[in-house]
């Protein structure tokens, strides 16, 4: 095995989890092109390797071509079909019922808070001053 590719064998959705995803994901019906020339679809759990690979690691959608999972380009368009159907949202309700059922969710204890603010290390604006007063353009100055 190639040991550059070793890491990522950790991120590979287990039997068990994928059991759970599967009836989630959207249904689609299969098209066939008229000329039979299209290559086949890449299976929905590899793909969905690639995503939580990019989820967990913070990484960029091309850097997916050099793990051996997926390309980037084919986990992005399965990420914004998926996201469109509604798919991420059930897997985030159906976690969290999993997640009641094993340790219980306390919703007295839970709180939401949120702000929208500037950016803790974004700054001031740094403009420069303009030498002369503001002119439009072609427009001379005056005299005085």
């Amino acid at each position: 095995m190639n040991p550059e590719k070793r890491p990522v064998q950790e991120f590979v959705i287990s039997d068990v989890l994928w059991a759970k995803i599967e009836p989630l994901l959207p249904v689609r019906e299969k098209k066939v092109h008229p000329l039979g020339c299209h290559r086949r679809r890449i299976p929905e759990r590899q793909v969905l390797n690639g995503i939580f690979f990019l989820l967990r690691t913070g990484g960029q959608w091309k850097s997916l071509d050099a793990t051996g999972l997926c390309k980037g380009s084919t986990a992005h368009s399965r990420f914004l079909e998926w996201l469109e159907a509604g798919f991420f949202a059930r897997l985030w309700e159906a976690s969290l019922l999993d997640y009641d059922e094993l340790k219980g969710l306390d919703f007295e204890w839970m709180a939401l808070d949120g702000a929208l603010t500037k950016a803790p290390l974004a700054g001031e604006k740094k403009r420069r001053q303009p030498l002369r007063p503001r002119q439009t353009r072609c427009q001379a100055q005056h005299a005085d």
